[in-house]
């Protein structure tokens, strides 16, 4: 009780002291030209700028983050007053950016790198999410909102590593539950179907809250994870390894094996190890497992099926040919 009345008496004063809201908010982002050539370029740190851009800055990077597409960078313009990320109790959001803001609220937070947080009202990109401070809940981009959380973390963290268990999870009745399982991380004791009961023996609340105890957990770290499948409960030793796709990079799994797509399909990125496959940058992928692909959803929902190796069917110049990848595990179907 006493924990909830201070959170009001701080809640009254915050607002007290920000009681020029959202107005403020824009007239700061166009003071600081945190948005500018449809990038995002907010003052944070004293001398630093956290950049959201599809294009390499023109700027000293001190770390970039291509997951999430985030840049940190020297300001020479040293802006006095930077945005600070919000780490106090807020009454409400909105999608700011120098010509409007729109107020409404989060309904589904992001999980993890592949499903960024959605907004209950249409919003233009790219924008700040911020509170009647104008502290930092988030910032918007075309794939959705990048949460406080994730820009914290890149922040804080000397590199832009993440943590992967082979697991990809969504809420479904209230459960969390595995959608999609990587054949490529070896002993991989997921299925498909499987609802998280804890992780690290504690119970999880959400996807959200899941994906992030993953990956912001150290590679090489072992964790206990406790699933129910059917009826049954088991418990699983589970090691950290390093992701390789996500966000604004394909997540496909052929990652680990170092390949990456575009969002049509075709390879923008090869391991040398591949060059006896005969595969080159440009290929597009037609099938995976014999079944006709179109998205990267396609490739991470079929790639599991098979037992030995997978079989993927590509495309150069309209002529067609396999190439089979074999996988670390057998598949969980």
């Amino acid at each position: 009780m006493f924990r909830l009345f201070l959170a009001l008496n701080f809640l009254l004063l915050n607002l007290f002291a920000c009681k020029g809201g959202y107005e403020s908010c824009k007239l700061k982002i166009t003071d600081s030209k945190s948005i500018k050539y449809q990038t995002l370029q907010i003052p944070v740190l004293k001398n630093k700028r956290l950049l959201f851009s599809s294009h390499l800055p023109n700027a000293k990077i001190i770390k970039y983050d291509p997951f999430l597409s985030l840049y940190l960078v020297e300001d020479r313009t040293k802006f006095e007053h930077p945005f600070k990320i919000n780490n106090h109790l807020s009454l409400g959001v909105a999608s700011v950016n120098n010509k409007r803001a729109i107020e409404g609220k989060i309904v589904k937070d992001q999980i993890g790198l592949n499903n960024f947080a959605t907004f209950n009202e249409p919003l233009a990109t790219p924008a700040l999410l911020l509170n009647s401070c104008c502290a930092l809940e988030g910032i918007v981009t075309p794939q959705g909102i990048i949460q406080k959380e994730y820009l914290e973390r890149f922040l804080k963290s000397k590199s832009a590593q993440y943590g992967d268990i082979g697991i990809r999870v969504d809420d479904i009745k209230k459960s969390i539950t595995i959608t999609r399982v990587n054949p490529f991380i070896k002993d991989n004791p997921f299925q498909e179907g499987d609802t998280i009961v804890d992780f690290a023996g504690k119970k999880v609340k959400d996807s959200a809250t899941l994906m992030r105890k993953i990956l912001f957990s150290k590679v090489g770290s072992t964790h206990s994870v406790k699933i129910k499948r059917d009826s049954k409960y088991f418990t699983f030793k589970v090691k950290t390894q390093k992701r390789y796709g996500g966000g604004y990079i394909s997540d496909t799994f052929l990652e680990q094996k170092g390949i990456y797509f575009s969002k049509n399909l075709t390879i923008l990125k090869i391991a040398n190890e591949f060059e006896g496959y005969g595969l080159k940058v440009g290929d597009r992928l037609m099938q995976v497992n014999g079944v006709k692909v179109s998205i990267i959803a396609d490739i991470r929902e079929h790639i599991s099926d098979f037992k030995y190796f997978a079989s993927l069917l590509f495309e150069r110049e309209h002529f067609q040919f396999f190439v089979n990848i074999k996988g670390k595990v057998k598949s969980n179907k």
